[in-house]
Order: C-alpha cells, then structure tokens, then sequence
C-alpha cells in the first residue's frame, strides 16, 4: 500500500484537506504501508513557498509523518514534456489558439450540457485547423495543447476503474471534451501532471476527495493511452462549513493554522477526522 497528500501551495490547508490526508495516512500505516507527500507546485503564478511551509508545519502539527522527502511537480517538467511529446507524435493532442472570449463567444450558441466537472464543453474551434495553419500560427501566436477526445477515446476503448469498496465503475472521459493538457504558463494540467506522478511515484490507493470523481474519467484515460498501472480510488466525502457550503482555501476560519493558533490538538483532531467525528458547526457531504 502506498498514499499520498498532495497539496498545491496556493492558499492554507483546511480541516477537509486534514481529512483527506488522516485517511490516506491511516490507509498506509494500517496496511503497513507507505504515505508520501506530494506538492504540486507547477501554477508559478500561484504557488507560493511560505505555503509548502505552512503544509509541512500542519502535518507534523495532526501528527501525520510522511515517509522520504517531499516530491515536488516542478522538479517533473521534463516527464510532462515526454508525456505531451508521446501524444503530439501520434496525433492525440493538437495546439488551440483561443483566446478566453473566443470561446465564451463560441458558447454563447448552445453547444450541449456541460461535461462532467460542470464546465462548459470545448466546442472544438482548432480541431480541424489543417496542418500549414497550425504551422503558421504556431510559430506566432500563444496556445495550449488540447487533446483530440474523440480518437483518444477511440483508441483507448472501454475503461473504468476500482473504486474502493464499491467495486469497477465505468468511466466516460469523452464527456469532458477536448481538455487541456498544457499552456504556455503551466507546463502540465492537473489530469496530466498528477496521472504520471501517481504511476512515477507508485502510488497504489488515491485518495481524495468526492468532486475529483469525474477527472478519474480522464486520468483513466490518460494511464491507458500512457501505458501507466492504475491505482484503487477512494473518493471520501467533502467538509462543509456551518454555511452548508464545501470548504474552500478562502474560508479562514476552517485553516488549520487557525485551528492550531487558539490551542487545537492536532494528533487528537486527526484521530477525529479518521473516525469520522467533525468539530461543531461542520458536516459530511457524502459522495
């Protein structure tokens, strides 16, 4: 058995990150196991080193200890670029110029439901760009690389994965459009970058929470067209606050170096979360 937590630095760890990383710890250490820390660092316009410190100083704080040093996703640029690389010679990506407003003026004519994370589906403006345009333009202008998700899914045929205790479940990338899977200023998206690092790292059970369900459709695919292993799952519900709404990095009153500032006990708080008892005011949004 192998977990991990993988924060990104962008803002300070709260009580459901806390409850995230209890129950992948507790997941390792009961099977003998292992749980590495994971910081995933590549929005340089966000990420921030005072926040891996802050991460660092929460987990000791819940007594969580990791095992080896911290992996850091900036250090990983060169296996995203592969990864992206592998792809683009086989045609499964394609380069996309649209700016913001294209798209937004594109959507402004119904283009369908929204895919399964809730965002409006790519309507497709630089797929069918022939091969001198792409050329011209790429030499020029600002794009990102979109995945074609017709032939990736195509090619990768029926997926799904294990969810813990739950058994397979089915899973449906197409329905997420032609994702983004690196720009100019992040050199790898989420799905991306975290689909290799889980395989690089050897991670066997993820776990996170309930919202991240529908990119597992993606990162299914990804591991198939990447010939990566795929891990067991295991989505856990989401901490909501005494508004009813799912914690963000925004609500300060729920950090845990607030928590920590007016005398919590840390060790004590995660062996609450792990046995499923939230402080007051705070609920369980089950999957």
């Amino acid at each position: 058995m192998l977990t991990r937590f993988a924060p990104s630095p962008t803002g300070e760890l709260h009580l459901g990150h806390a409850y995230s990383a209890a129950l992948a710890h507790a997941a390792a250490r009961a099977a003998g196991g292992r749980f590495h820390l994971r910081i995933d660092d590549i929005d340089g316009s966000r990420s921030r080193e005072s926040h891996v410190a802050a991460a660092l100083a929460d987990l000791a704080w819940l007594g969580l200890d990791w095992d080896g040093d911290p992996v850091r996703q900036s250090h990983h640029l060169e296996a995203y670029a592969a990864a992206l690389g592998d792809l683009r010679a086989r045609g499964l990506v394609y380069p996309c110029f649209c700016t913001r407003a294209d798209i937004a003026a594109s959507l402004a004519a119904p283009h369908g439901p929204p895919n399964a994370s809730g965002a409006a589906v790519y309507p497709g403006i630089c797929r069918h760009l022939s091969a001198a345009e792409r050329a011209r333009r790429l030499a020029a202008e600002a794009h990102c690389w979109r995945l074609d998700m017709a032939r990736a899914a195509a090619l990768a045929g029926d997926l799904g994965w294990e969810e813990a205790g739950q058994g397979m479940r089915a899973a449906d990338p197409a329905a997420h459009g032609d994702i983004v899977l690196a720009r100019k200023d992040a050199p790898a998206s989420y799905h991306l970058a975290s689909t290799i690092d889980d395989a690089e790292m050897g991670v066997t059970q993820v776990i996170r929470g309930a919202d991240l369900i529908a990119s597992t459709d993606v990162h299914r695919l990804l591991q198939a067209l990447l010939g990566l292993a795929t891990p067991v799952y295991r989505h856990h519900g989401l901490i909501c606050g005494p508004d009813g709404r799912r914690l963000a990095k925004r609500d300060a009153a729920a950090s845990l170096a607030a928590l920590r500032r007016v005398g919590v006990d840390g060790p004590a708080l995660a062996k609450d979360l792990r046995e499923g008892r939230l402080p007051a005011g705070y609920s369980l949004q089950t999957p």
